[in-house]
């Protein structure tokens, strides 16, 4: 008998014990990262200046399941499992025959999935220890989530916020500072990368690229400090994978294994996490499950980017990744959706991307606002905007069920809730916001640097 409720919930004794590694099962190997420095494979000891030991194994790893550590699993109690909701409102508004699931990560205590490794990392670290971490933040999710975990293993916590979230979220910075980070508009003056982009561009916007830079260097230079990365790395998605895991023995309660899943794309985290155990489903058990990135038209990495090595930020302090990219100093238009203006995308997602594994979507930030009110008006959640180009992505796949007679069944990720994105709604209501247009000459510019 198939399961009709509008939650789909799990008891905390359900929650993951390992996390799922697609490394494993990948039919192509990914494309070892290469060094700043001499150009060939990034070594352990090289990645050791930034990152602890067992996240640099986890990186590097193709073990199909990696263990979670008890003490992490314990902090995983607070807020998951987290719930799968039958969106059945949105499918009256709809009139679709389509189900349309969503996995919901904004119960967590920092509002978004970003918690999810960010409590691992700085475990990991901690253990190591490490007394403080320094990192990027674009919307500031991922930001409120790192200085959360570090204020539970009493560490101190850096945040480089792009500047132009920094004054379109305060309240963001707040949180932050709240949890007792430090947080500094990107680009800034206290970095060499910082100081570099101001020169040449005294008005910058900043980018999560340029915020890398800066985060890697204060790392760096300080022994006391590592660097903590919200998305784009292996180990990252791998410690997402606890919402596909969760996701799957959920829809097997509903009783509906899903036609379609979707979630938004930035740099990959959100994405890989849903869609990981769903891609090793299509991979080794020939599901035919299709699996959508949705992105900004704006930072249109993978719908436009190249798939090719490039650096993971502005002053190429990181290694080169394999992976589709816009180039690592194109910056962005300053959409409301922050967390997902980053110039390339996972390696893993890229790689999957390049194979036929998964598709990729694009969509303008009005289409994806009228979307997330649409959603909220109807199942009483404000999304955050990266979300909704999930939701919008969802939408059409219903719709297009609607036109075909299908009952299809759709999964999205929900990565985080909206509540401190309200000025972004303020503009969208009052008529101000506006499609940010990336005009074709600025995207061939960026894209002929890669040559």
């Amino acid at each position: 008998m198939k399961n009709e409720d509008t939650k789909i919930l799990l008891e905390e004794s359900e929650i993951p014990t390992s996390w799922y590694n697609i490394q494993a099962d990948m039919p192509t190997p990914l494309k070892p990262p290469l060094s700043p420095a001499t150009g060939k494979p990034a070594t352990p000891e090289e990645l050791g200046a930034i990152f602890p030991e067992e996240i640099i194994k986890q990186e590097m790893s193709t073990e199909r399941f990696i263990e979670i550590p008890e003490e992490v699993r314990e902090l995983y109690r607070l807020w998951r499992p987290s719930p799968v909701y039958r969106a059945h409102r949105l499918e009256k508004a709809l009139d679709t025959p389509a189900r349309i699931y969503f996995k919901y990560e904004g119960v967590s205590p920092a509002g978004s999935h970003k918690l999810n490794t960010a409590i691992p990392q700085a475990y990991y670290n901690k253990k190591q220890g490490i007394k403080r971490l320094a990192t990027e933040t674009g919307a500031g999710q991922w930001g409120t989530a790192l200085a959360m975990a570090c204020k539970f293993f009493d560490m101190k916590c850096s945040v480089y916020m792009v500047k132009v979230s920094y004054e379109q979220k305060p309240y963001r910075r707040s949180i932050m500072q709240l949890f007792g980070a430090e947080v500094f508009a990107s680009p800034t003056d206290r970095t060499d990368a910082g100081r570099a982009v101001l020169k040449e561009h005294p008005d910058s916007l900043g980018s999560l690229g340029i915020a890398i830079s800066e985060a890697v260097e204060d790392a760096v230079k300080n022994s006391d400090t590592n660097y903590a990365l919200g998305s784009v790395l292996n180990h990252v998605v791998l410690h997402q994978t606890v919402i596909g895991l969760e996701a799957k023995k959920q829809m097997e309660k509903a009783g509906y294994y899903p036609d379609v899943i979707i979630a938004c794309s930035g740099g990959g985290s959100n994405f890989g996490g849903i869609a990981m155990p769903f891609v090793h489903d299509k991979i080794k058990e020939g599901k035919k499950v299709r699996i959508i990135a949705a992105e900004p038209t704006a930072c249109p990495s993978l719908t436009k980017g190249k798939f090719t090595y490039d650096y993971g930020d502005v002053a190429h302090l990181t290694p080169k990744m394999m992976m589709y990219t816009l180039g690592s100093d194109f910056v962005p238009p300053g959409i409301h959706a922050g967390g997902l203006r980053y110039h390339g995308a996972s390696p893993l997602e890229s790689q999957l991307l390049h194979d036929g594994f998964i598709e990729a979507v694009a969509y303008d930030q009005q289409d994806i606002f009228e979307a997330a009110v649409l959603f909220a008006q109807n199942e009483g959640i404000v999304p955050a905007p990266e979300s909704a180009h999930a939701i919008k992505a969802a939408i059409d796949e219903a719709l297009k069920a609607k036109e075909a007679g299908e009952k299809k069944t759709i999964l999205f990720n929900l990565s985080g809730h909206g509540y401190f994105d309200m000025a972004s709604y303020d503009n969208y209501l009052s008529g101000k916001l506006q499609n940010s247009s990336l005009p074709d000459k600025v995207l061939q510019e960026a894209l002929s640097k890669l040559d």
